[in-house]
């Protein structure tokens, strides 16, 4: 099995996860509540340490209203 991992898209992803939820007026605790998804997790998420899953990325939409898409919406430049 061939391990795919980017940490500078990780981290691009993580913080438009920030923005989204800061744009809500959400804290890490307050997202962890609506999604189902604990605040630690939510926290290596935004800071590119944890690649998220689609069911993680799906539950994190809905949370924030958003669509999945719009979480995947965001700059990223290869280096």
């Amino acid at each position: 099995m061939i391990k795919i991992y980017n940490k500078a898209y990780l981290e691009a992803f993580g913080k438009n996860l920030k923005r989204l939820r800061e744009s809500k007026n959400l804290s890490q605790r307050e997202l962890e509540d609506i999604a189902k998804i604990s605040f630690s997790q939510i926290g290596r998420i935004e800071r590119g340490e944890q690649n998220a899953t689609i069911s993680t990325l799906y539950a994190l939409a809905k949370a924030l209203e958003v669509s999945p898409a719009k979480l995947l919406t965001f700059d990223f430049k290869e280096k």
